[in-house]
Parts: structure tokens; C-alpha cells; sequence
């Protein structure tokens, strides 16, 4: 189904072909048509356009979960190992 925004702006694409023809009749209604149907295609591709290029302006980021380094099974034990060195009383 064609959007009401699109038949607008062919309307408003066609207007001096749709001026001439009521106004100063320069041409015949019969060009005015054809020169809002040629206007319709020209004007979805248009919007279509406009569309593609903002879709992405009011979505925010998409967010990922933090990632967390995998560890090996020793290495708990090797920083506790360490810790321990640390706090151990010296020897004399």
C-alpha cells in the first residue's frame, strides 16, 4: 500500500504540471496525470531513501554483556600461592 506522504510529494512534484493544466491551461489533463504518476515512483524511491539513511538515528546501540576473561582452574590456586608468599613471616 503507497503511504500518504508519498502521494503528497508527488503532489507536490506535479504541482506545476496540475498549474498549468487549471490555471493557465497550457496543457492537458491528460499530461498532468502522467506526470503525477511518473511523480509517484520517483517520490517512494525519495522517501525510501530518506528512510534507509535515518533508521538507525533513534535506535540506541546494541548493548553486550561485559565480557569476562576465562581463567584456567590453576590460576586461583597460583594467586593464592602468591598471596600466601607475601604474608608469609621471613625465615631466618
Amino acid at each position: 500500500m503507497i503511504r500518504l506522504n508519498v502521494l503528497v510529494l508527488a503532489l507536490v512534484l506535479s504541482a506545476p504540471a496540475f498549474y498549468q493544466v487549471l490555471v493557465t491551461e497550457e496543457k492537458t489533463f491528460d499530461s498532468a496525470l502522467i506526470t503525477f504518476l511518473i511523480a509517484v515512483p520517483v517520490a517512494w524511491l525519495m522517501l525510501a531513501g530518506l528512510r534507509f539513511i535515518t533508521a538507525g538515528y533513534g535506535t540506541p546501540p546494541p548493548t553486550r554483556p561485559p565480557v569476562v576473561p576465562a581463567r584456567r582452574h590453576d590460576d586461583e590456586m597460583m594467586d593464592l600461592q602468591e598471596e600466601e608468599q607475601q604474608y608469609a613471616e621471613p625465615q631466618m
